[in-house]
């Protein structure tokens, strides 16, 4: 087995392979190593960050992201990307996160174009093969490199490598989009979007940094660790309030606590190959 410091050596050679190279930037702690890496690597002149805003993602997040490529010193170009112009995301069927995913490498792509450069990189992860991820085949059409899976690191070895690089989000609790809140072939709205977005910074401004606000309909679901219920119960009357005064009839606490990818349970394996194979 590879140690950290071998994995780390391997995603410096991957990188240092390319001249020069466009960086899908979220914020999080594995797009964040990329660019970390990327920049000791190439160089800054050589490396851009590419920063995607949607409806489907909270401004803030947009922002966080922003802030951190220019406090590393990267180059940074910000895109707008209007996920519910496409059908498959409006209607949140269980393609949504293939096409989502092709939106977005394809205009990774033209920045990298307009950059001249060698290749668009991403922070995909060895947990990503383990788990239904249909951005894996969007990702293999537009010819996006995801480095720390050619170094075959894992969760763990990202953050302990951030640890090590001392980034401020070494433990960055992980976010994703808000299309996964509601239940697959639901029409997405902005205002729908908005609402599960404003609940979910109302609770993580009351100390829930992990959560989900998970919608059935007039219900809101939340979901928190297991660690977060009891804090979460204890306030529970101020909180059915703020999320009522949102617009949700009901307001209810999931006691089977927080888990990522949740309504991804709907599927039938029949149906997850299908997305994954197209």
């Amino acid at each position: 087995m590879k140690t950290l410091t071998e994995k780390e050596n391997k995603l410096q050679s991957v990188i240092a392979g390319y001249d020069r190279v466009v960086v899908g930037f979220s914020g999080g702690i594995d797009s964040t190593v990329v660019l970390k890496e990327a920049l000791n690597t190439l160089g800054t002149q050589n490396v851009l960050a590419v920063v995607a805003n949607s409806e489907l993602f909270a401004d803030e997040e947009y922002q966080k992201a922003v802030k951190l490529a220019n406090e590393l010193g990267a180059q940074v170009q910000g895109i707008q990307l209007d996920y519910l112009a496409e059908e498959h995301v409006k209607h949140n069927t269980p393609e949504s996160w293939y096409y989502m995913k092709k939106i977005f490498y394809q205009s990774l792509n033209k920045v990298a174009a307009q950059f001249s450069a060698t290749a668009a990189l991403d922070g995909m992860i060895m947990d990503d093969n383990a788990d239904f991820r249909p951005g894996l085949r969007a990702r293999d059409e537009e010819g996006a490199v995801s480095v720390l899976q050619v170094a075959g690191m894992y969760k763990k070895e990202v953050r302990e490598l951030a640890h090590e690089l001392e980034l401020e989000n070494w433990n960055k609790v992980a976010s994703c989009s808000v299309s996964s809140r509601f239940p697959y072939y639901t029409e997405l709205t902005s205002t729908k979007v908005q609402r599960v977005i404003a609940a979910e910074g109302y609770l993580r401004a009351q100390g829930f940094a992990t959560v989900r606000v998970r919608v059935h309909e007039q219900i809101a679901r939340i979901e928190v660790p297991a660690t977060d219920l009891a804090a979460l119960i204890a306030e529970k009357a101020q909180i059915a309030q703020k999320l009522q005064q949102l617009g949700y009839e009901y307001v209810t606490v999931d006691l089977q606590n927080f888990e990522s990818g949740r309504m991804n349970k709907t599927l039938s394996a029949t149906e997850k190959k299908k997305v994954l194979v197209g």
